[in-house]
């Protein structure tokens, strides 16, 4: 059997006495496309910040092209490297202009010259449709704009794997189709990705699986059409059906937290 891209076995975190991951198994092959989807608190984000260790673990097993990043004697820096990250805020460097921003992380982590850094930062501002804005300074760029950019610094470094969390979340909704866009691109380019979403859309076209998580657990995952389309446990129908009343879902998103909170 092929060694899966991502494999988590019993990933567990905990906040204190908020137990916030409770037992994760998942597996992710190469160039496969994961949205993991679920309500606010269900402990989606921290699962994907667990995959490159910006949340350590309390117990289980995280291990990215056959490298298990929980071993304690890891290069965690090296193994990093494969392993590039989307947040939800762009958090580019606003005094660099955009080409900066994309060849700084090249040179002071790859040790890339100059020249050779300037020229990939190219390539991949081509490929997110932003060559123009090559000079431009994040401040003159729309939120979509600046979250393609955070996408192109992100390939720029050569990952084998694409972690993506909620990157639509902070842009109105008009700008919301372009960095989409881009990220089809990249699965149909047969990058390895696992995104946390909420665009539905999005995760029924793109996606290989969909993992729907709450209070911590996987509730329920598999194709598309299956879970999206189709899904066997009522809380993956709770929480869509939540998603087509927002009138219900506003209601909802003034609850207290579930983590923590009934779900143990």
């Amino acid at each position: 059997m092929t060694t899966p891209e991502i494999s988590i076995r019993d990933l567990h975190k905990s906040f204190g006495d908020t137990e916030v991951l409770r037992g994760i198994d998942l597996d992710i092959g190469q160039g496969e496309v994961v949205c993991v989807i679920g309500p606010s608190g269900s402990g989606k984000s921290t699962l994907l910040r667990c995959v490159n260790l910006l949340e350590e673990p309390t117990r289980g097993r995280v291990a990215v092209g056959g490298t298990e990043l929980t071993d304690p004697d890891v290069d965690i820096d090296a193994a990093r490297r494969r392993i590039g990250m989307v947040f939800q805020q762009f958090n580019l460097f606003p005094h660099l202009s955009v080409t900066e921003n994309l060849t700084l992380p090249q040179r002071r982590v790859l040790k890339r010259d100059k020249a050779t850094a300037e020229r990939i930062a190219a390539e991949n501002l081509r490929r997110v449709g932003l060559s123009e804005k090559a000079d431009a300074y994040p401040s003159s760029l729309s939120g979509g704009q600046q979250q393609r950019v955070a996408i192109a610094r992100a390939l720029a470094m050569g990952p084998e794997v694409m972690l993506f969390d909620e990157p639509t979340s902070a842009l109105d909704p008009e700008l919301v189709g372009d960095v989409l866009a881009v990220m089809r691109m990249l699965a149909h380019e047969g990058m390895t990705m696992m995104v946390v979403t909420h665009e539905m859309t999005f995760a029924r076209e793109v996606a290989d699986r969909v993992v729907f998580m709450d209070g911590g657990v996987i509730v329920e995952q598999g194709a598309p059409e299956q879970v999206i389309g189709d899904p066997g446990h009522e809380r993956t129908r709770h929480f869509l059906s939540r998603l087509l009343d927002p009138a219900t879902a506003e209601v909802e998103e003034g609850a207290p937290d579930r983590v923590g909170q009934g779900e143990r």
